[in-house]
């Protein structure tokens, strides 16, 4: 753990014994996010097309991907980017709240009991070190930390790394977010048997399991297959907070 992220834990279990936190959905709760609200984001419910995870009128596979099948194995997404979900999403990314990581990931754990993944390792959507140096923390790295801790799978860190700054794919329609993010990403050289901490890990025949917080288009999560693919990775399948419309 990093000075920094230590000072931060520090400073907001302070806060926390100052000024006790609410639900920041409801605001009636003595906790970041209550049970309730929790219960009451709207989960991504089947029929589900089998490889962009997005919902469909029955098919099992949609028409997008039967044309144009992406790299990845898969893609499963809990909820969707809506309603109380949004909100508590936008408050975890933007609004310096890297402490809703455990509440939300605990949403994907279930999902993950329930409907396991083929997966050894956890390899997480990595920000640009410069976006990361603003927010102050990667909010899918937090994820992906909390799930392997609750999940019993080991994490992969400073493996997979985003080699040059992208655009906000935020407005970009499903095309430019593909050429926003087109090798964007690279597997550095792995250091063999090393799983956590700051060693990098071998991708080489490993099924891996991408997390990040919310899935659009699956423009990043395939751009981040690539990259895997290319070090040797067996399988990969990417694993969402969110899926948006």
């Amino acid at each position: 753990m990093s000075v920094a992220t230590l000072f931060r834990q520090t400073s907001q279990n302070l806060l926390n014994l100052l000024f006790p936190p609410h639900c920041v959905i409801c605001s009636q709760a003595a906790t970041l996010l209550c049970d309730a609200c929790l219960e009451d984001f709207p989960r991504v419910l089947p029929p589900i097309c089998q490889i962009c995870g997005r919902p469909t009128d029955g098919a099992a596979v949609c028409p997008s991907c039967r044309q144009t099948p992406p790299a990845i194995n898969g893609i499963r997404s809990v909820l969707m980017l809506q309603n109380g979900a949004r909100q508590a999403i936008h408050h975890f990314k933007f609004g310096n709240r890297p402490s809703l990581a455990a509440p939300l990931a605990s949403l994907m754990a279930d999902y993950w009991t329930a409907s396991p993944l083929q997966a050894d390792l956890i390899v997480s959507v990595p920000l640009h070190v410069a976006r990361q140096r603003e927010r102050g923390y990667n909010q899918a790295h937090l994820l992906a930390c909390a799930l392997g801790q609750m999940v019993g799978l080991p994490l992969a860190t400073n493996t997979l790394r985003r080699t040059r700054r992208t655009r906000v794919q935020v407005g970009l329609d499903a095309t430019q977010r593909h050429v926003n993010v087109r090798d964007a990403f690279a597997c550095q050289a792995p250091v063999r048997g090393e799983v956590s901490g700051q060693h990098r890990t071998t991708i080489e025949g490993r099924q891996i399991l991408l997390v990040d917080d919310v899935c659009t288009t699956g423009a990043t999560l395939v751009a981040c297959t690539m990259a895997l693919r290319e070090a040797g990775a067996a399988t990969v399948w990417g694993f969402t907070l969110a899926h948006a419309r």
